[in-house]
């Protein structure tokens, strides 16, 4: 695999790396391959000014800026250990591939083009609760949940969009769980700030663990967006009932840890 530096955000096909932390342990395992690695960190902005952050800032930056809104700073400082947060960018981040295990085991899954979610009938203690009928994997991403919840927006090479708008539940038509085109780079979000925001977390470890439940809320003029990790295919934006969620046998757990933690959230925020 040829290794090349990016002179444009234009990048021809190739796979891009930034900080390595989600890719370089995908090549290993043999879920990612291309002809070509490109390193886009002399391309993609890495700044923060204000509103606006750039796709290459790294986690540990973002934890610790005022500028930043509490909730995306604590999906970060919660997110991953100091080493991979002092690597990983927010852009990555997002892009995170699913933690499960059949998934990443490469089995011929659904999201690998088979006809089978292997973890509906199998072991799905830490799988979705959401739009788990075609495929029950779980997105990992604590930041893409704040992000969800504080209705940031993002700019990309080509395009810009709501962050809502850049996942899609995945299905037999179209296994993606991103709505990005070959070649289309995150560069830039943009990211309201709101009254009162926080983010709560529920994991098998005291740190650094991916989250079981992570619960994002954010409140501005007085309605509070709630957004949740580890219970969808995607980040999931809670806009009906927990009583909605479709559990499967071994993760019905997840329903009561999200109504406490989500209850938690609300009240930490108040209604002021």
């Amino acid at each position: 695999m040829e290794l090349r530096r990016a002179s444009s955000v234009e990048i021809d096909g190739a796979l891009p790396i930034h900080g390595g932390t989600e890719v370089v342990p995908l090549i290993r395992g043999g879920l990612l391959s291309s002809d070509q690695l490109v390193d886009i960190r002399g391309v993609v902005p890495a700044g923060i000014d204000g509103n606006t952050i750039g796709a290459g800032a790294t986690l540990a930056e973002l934890e610790c800026d005022p500028q930043i809104p509490e909730v995306l700073r604590e999906a970060c400082r919660l997110a991953a250990s100091p080493q991979l947060r002092n690597m990983g960018s927010i852009g990555g981040n997002l892009l995170q591939a699913t933690r499960c295990w059949y998934w990443r085991l490469n089995w011929p899954c659904r999201l690998h083009g088979g006809d089978e979610c292997f973890a509906r009938d199998g072991e799905h203690r830490e799988h979705a609760i959401f739009a788990n009928d075609f495929c029950a994997s779980a997105h990992p991403s604590d930041v893409a949940a704040a992000l969800l919840a504080l209705g940031a927006t993002l700019r990309t090479n080509r395009r810009e969009l709501a962050i809502a708008e850049l996942f899609r539940v995945p299905t037999d038509n179209d296994r993606r769980t991103t709505t990005l085109d070959a070649g289309e780079l995150i560069l830039e979000l943009e990211v309201p700030q709101p009254d009162r925001s926080i983010y709560l977390k529920a994991m098998e470890r005291k740190r650094w663990a991916f989250p079981i439940v992570g619960v994002a809320a954010a409140r501005s003029g007085g309605q509070t967006r709630v957004a949740l990790a580890g219970v969808a295919p995607i980040p999931w934006l809670l806009e009906g009932s927990l009583d909605d969620a479709t559990p499967l046998p071994r993760n019905a757990y997840k329903v009561d840890v999200a109504k406490a933690l989500v209850k938690r959230a609300e009240s930490a925020l108040g209604s002021g």
